[in-house]
């Protein structure tokens, strides 16, 4: 099994997390990350019997860690209005946000409880709408917040044309699509930011490749076994070559999230060949997250999609 790469993570004590997708695979070592230093990580997921014993793992490796779990859907809007609820009645400022949980290529087009494409509404507009439930929270902890994009978005669009892709249904562009959209809207919030005086930090990361549960049997999303692409993923892991672990995964993202030099509208992955894996470095924006037009109208359409208004709640 190859090293993972050594990161020195700053001390977070004091620091309130918010993990999304932190229960399994690389969200996993994000939150243990965050944890080992101190911080006060918060996991929303949607099966918490499973998550209990993953929490239950970082509380037996990570002595004293402080780790708890909160529900969220994210494709469900109900669900992430009620999770923004809970936490601002904690009254408690949110330091650090990592939208990284997401779907991918499900076989077939699925919508969301409100009636997005699944991959749009969980990976881009769920996120979107739990900034805008958390903004002041996020702008009380001058936070940082790190978008989890990925090498799926190198190339494509946004799919202006048929945002939902109704008419026809591509599980690999649309996941494309999905990441792309997030990426803008995480470089658009650090601009937004910037000009308005929130005192947000945003960033971007990917993973590289690793063996996740991505790919993997999904029955809920109509995918009943393993795809070949991950069982070469995971042969190709275990042997060192060129990709990442679940565990060197998560280090971008943690980068991002916490190095002094992250100070925002930064692209975090791994160094290695092709960037699949290895230790975390900075990286130059993809193409398609470089339009700042397409960022805006990103923005834009998808405060109204979600019904939030990240700059009205920023300033409560």
């Amino acid at each position: 099994m190859p090293r993972t790469p050594h990161l020195t993570v700053p001390d977070l004590t004091g620091r309130r997390a918010v993990v999304t997708g932190g229960a399994a695979g690389i969200g996993l070592g994000i939150v243990r990350r965050l944890a080992a230093a101190g911080a006060e990580v918060l996991v929303p997921v949607r099966n918490r019997g499973r998550a209990e014993d993953a929490l239950a793992q970082v509380r037996r490796e990570v002595p004293g860690a402080r780790v708890r779990l909160h529900d969220l859907d994210l494709s469900s809007l109900a669900s992430v209005a009620a999770l923004g609820r809970e936490l601002l009645a904690e009254d408690e400022p949110v330091h650090l946000l990592v939208a990284n949980a997401g779907v991918m290529t499900p076989p077939s087009r699925q919508e969301t409880a409100d009636g997005f494409e699944l991959q749009l509404g969980t990976n881009h507009l769920g996120h979107v709408a739990l900034v805008g439930h958390l903004a002041p929270l996020l702008v009380r902890g001058r936070a940082r917040v790190t978008s989890q994009v990925s090498v799926a978005a190198r190339s494509g669009a946004v799919h202006w044309d048929d945002l939902d892709w109704e008419r026809s249904y591509a599980g690999g562009r649309a996941y494309s699509s999905s990441k792309i959209a997030l990426g803008l809207f995480g470089l658009e919030l650090d601009r937004r930011s910037r000009a308005a005086g929130w005192g947000i930090t945003s960033n971007l990361a990917h993973p590289g490749v690793a063996p996740t549960t991505l790919l993997a049997a999904r029955p809920e999303m109509g995918r009943e076994r393993d795809t070949p692409a991950v069982r070469v993923i995971r042969t190709l892991s275990r042997a060192g070559i060129l990709l990442g672990t679940a565990d060197s995964a998560a280090l971008p993202a943690v980068l991002a999230a916490t190095s002094p030099a992250a100070s925002g509208g930064r692209f975090f992955g791994p160094g290695g060949p092709g960037h699949l894996g290895g230790a975390p470095a900075e990286q130059t924006l993809y193409r398609p997250l470089r339009d700042v037009a397409a960022a805006q109208r990103v923005w834009q359409v998808s405060q109204e999609l979600v019904g939030v208004d990240i700059a009205a709640a920023a300033h409560v």
